[in-house]
């Protein structure tokens, strides 16, 4: 049996493919570029804070379904995959907060815990999915590898995954003033690390999946 050069196929599972890692991309930008423009916003001033949470939550929404799909795009039960997971639970996690950001009134300790704290646990999330993503672009070690695309999407987002961290954790409401530690850092850090995600979603689209499957006609 031999195999001709014509006789390996593209089949609909790697179309389909191609056509999720496509929305999962489209999915980042818009969620990066939204998240980008709501911090911009709260950190000039030139919005309301109701128009700047709807901004993020519609941001929110984006980085949900890119996450799903993300966990569509993944062999099951894999590191890839396993990444995918945690970065979908993350951003339920910033869902959480985010819809919390429209109570009024709350005291330090219940804007702490309904918003602050989803909010960092899901900023660990996604640091933990991006290090295991680094593992698998790395084939298991932490490398740095310019010539693969793939390396540079987990890279920029894994770096928006410690700028989110870093606004994370500046969020904080201190109960003695119940203002946030660093509010600038807040919006700078959230409005650099959504770009990364946007930036990462855009090398994405350019991407090419891998193949889930391929079918191979053998002639005698």
């Amino acid at each position: 049996m031999r195999q001709t050069p014509g006789d390996t196929h593209e089949t609909a599972p790697t179309r389909t493919s191609r056509r999720r890692n496509l929305v999962a991309a489209v999915s980042f930008v818009l969620g990066g570029s939204l998240f980008a423009l709501g911090a911009a916003l709260a950190q000039l001033d030139l919005e309301s804070l109701v128009t700047v949470n709807v901004t993020y939550l519609v941001g929110g929404f984006f980085f949900s379904l890119g996450g799903y799909v993300s966990i569509l795009l993944a062999p099951p039960h894999q590191r890839q995959w396993r990444s995918a997971v945690i970065l979908f639970v993350g951003t339920l996690l910033f869902a959480v907060s985010l819809v919390a950001a429209f109570a009024q009134g709350l005291t330090p300790r219940q804007s702490n815990g309904w918003i602050w704290l989803p909010d960092i646990l899901g900023c660990v999330c996604f640091l933990v999915s991006g290090h295991l993503a680094m593992l698998e672009v790395g084939a298991g070690r932490i490398r740095v590898r310019p010539h693969v695309m793939d390396w540079w999407v987990v890279a920029v987002n894994q770096l928006g995954s410690i700028l989110f961290f870093l606004a994370g954790v500046a969020a904080f409401t201190r109960p003695a003033t119940s203002q946030a530690v660093d509010i600038g850092l807040v919006n700078w850090g959230t409005f650099a690390g959504a770009v990364c995600f946007a930036l990462g979603g855009v090398v994405q689209a350019f991407d090419t999946p891998t193949p889930t499957r391929t079918v191979v006609r053998h002639t005698s």
